[in-house]
């Protein structure tokens, strides 16, 4: 099987939004928690999903789900305190319904500008090398600094790249590593992060054009002007 693993349980404090948490703020009139599920329901390749989500919204979640038809949904489960238990809560949660070779793809519920084309170039990815991680290039250079300030290194910026989302993994890899996580009190940043802290070669797969994440108030303005310009791009065949 291939399975979505879309984690949304932060509560979105660099958004400011004193209504609703991030992924539930709406454009056009739908949640953007919506917008990224419909890419995952409906593409032909995906079997199911999981849901991991902010406590306490988890009804106003279903009712969405019903109310837009995201049918695929087979878990819904509560987030942690970080998005490394979130992920691990979301694991846990599917563990008996999954074999090791199965596909898990990692993605953040606030990162809705994806395509058909990133999830079918993952799962090609994940069939060739038992995972995928997305990836943008670096535009601008990226520097190493110490604790005190000072830049300890300048890399090279035609090697560097930006860790995205989705990120795939064939269930047996990403759930040792979790589990071992969990015995060593270690926390990660990401889910690459945290294979290649336990020695896992990674491979990745280029990004689509404005794979955002939406996590202030000027990602949620600059998502607004993408979507519609894309809609714009359909409509009058630009």
């Amino acid at each position: 099987m291939n399975v979505a693993l879309i984690f949304a349980g932060g509560t979105g404090q660099r958004m400011n939004s004193k209504s609703k948490p991030k992924q539930f703020l709406e454009m056009h009139g739908k949640p953007i928690i919506i917008y990224t599920l419909e890419y995952f329901n409906e593409h032909p390749e995906i079997d199911a999903i999981c849901i991991v989500c902010l406590y306490g919204w988890e009804k106003e979640l279903e009712r969405l789900l019903t109310s837009y038809n995201i049918h695929k949904v087979k878990w819904v489960t509560t987030g942690g305190e970080t998005g490394h238990d979130s992920i691990f809560n979301g694991l846990k949660v599917m563990k008996n319904d999954l074999q090791d070779k199965d596909v898990v793809i990692i993605h953040d519920g606030v990162r809705p500008l994806i395509s058909k084309e990133l999830i079918d170039k993952n799962i090609k990815t994940v069939a060739l090398y038992g995972n995928s991680i997305t990836v943008e290039k670096a535009n601008e250079s990226i520097v190493q600094i110490n604790d005190n300030g000072i830049i300890d290194n300048v890399p090279s910026r035609a090697k560097m790249r930006i860790a995205k989302a989705p990120q795939c993994f064939r269930f047996e890899e990403i759930w040792t590593v979790h589990e071992q996580a969990q015995k060593d009190g270690f926390k990660s940043i990401d889910s690459a992060h945290l294979l290649h802290y336990y020695g896992h070669t990674l491979h990745t797969v280029e990004s689509t054009p404005y794979n955002i994440k939406i996590a202030t108030p000027s990602d949620f303005y600059v998502f607004r002007a993408l979507f519609e310009a894309m809609e714009n791009s359909q409509i009058f065949g630009i």
